[in-house]
């Protein structure tokens, strides 16, 4: 699907005092990228790249684990998350933040490493960035990365139709493969509870993930949300809602 750049920017700028605290998803799956960095990555990049950094909770953690980084190429679609990431790193002077969409910008050469958490969803041509990145690697560079997968938000779009077009781990898998030597590729569901569907919804603003909304919230549509969401995902007296992120590792070939 064509996405409005404009609205996500927007949207996730606006979720910048709330993201941490609701980020609770987000930052168990950097926590778990994190993890096969640790048992994957043996020698400390030099130069690396994280794409869509948001408030900078990955970030920091990459920062604290790889220390003495000549440069930290940090990317994000809101421009005004430099101040947020540079504060993070003790505003570090290797820093150097690349504000804009990924998908237009000039990517950096000579990368010993590219990262990326919860963000490669949102992007429209996959294909060819992963063919960027490869370019820009250097041979035995590392690829790591988090995604959402096809069971992601699966309630939200069984009720409003709204959602972005995912990928199954297979497809993936054979995407990457195409590119890269994958070193290990993993999937897992996740389901958060809320009180009712308006927390969901709120859940959703703060963290800057209700960017698809194509029309306004009337008090009548946000009634019918909440039946309906209520009468077909209501668990033990509350709302369930499932994220199902995919992580992957890989190698660019010496």
């Amino acid at each position: 699907m064509r996405l409005n750049k404009d609205k996500i920017r927007l949207r996730f700028a606006r979720a910048a005092t709330t993201y941490d605290k609701e980020a609770v998803v987000q930052l168990k799956v950097a926590k778990r990228l994190m993890a096969l960095l640790r048992k994957y990555v043996t020698t400390p990049p030099a130069r690396m790249l994280e794409i869509g950094s948001c408030t900078g909770l990955l970030t920091a953690q990459l920062h604290t684990m790889f220390k003495d980084m000549s440069t930290i190429y940090v990317n994000d679609l809101v421009p005004d998350f430099q101040s947020l990431v540079s504060e993070r790193l003790n505003h570090d002077p290797s820093l150097v933040f690349l504000a804009g969409d990924i998908e237009q910008l000039d990517i950096p050469e000579n990368l010993d490493l590219a990262v990326s958490s919860s963000t490669l969803h949102w992007l429209e041509d996959l294909p060819t960035l992963f063919q960027k990145l490869h370019d820009r690697l250097v041979p035995g560079g590392t690829f790591c990365f988090s995604i959402y997968g096809i069971a992601n938000l699966l309630e939200l779009r069984k009720i409003t139709g709204i959602g972005l077009e995912y990928y199954s781990i297979e497809e993936l898998k054979n995407l990457v493969g195409s590119f890269f030597e994958i070193l290990a590729c993993d999937e897992e569901q996740l389901t958060l509870r809320f009180d009712d569907p308006l927390a969901l919804l709120n859940h959703l603003r703060d963290t800057g993930v209700n960017s698809l909304d194509t029309v306004p919230w009337t008090k009548f549509l946000l009634n019918q949300f909440q039946q309906k969401y209520t009468a077909r995902f209501s668990r033990d007296g509350q709302v369930v809602l499932t994220y199902h992120p995919i992580y992957c590792i890989a190698r660019k070939k010496k």
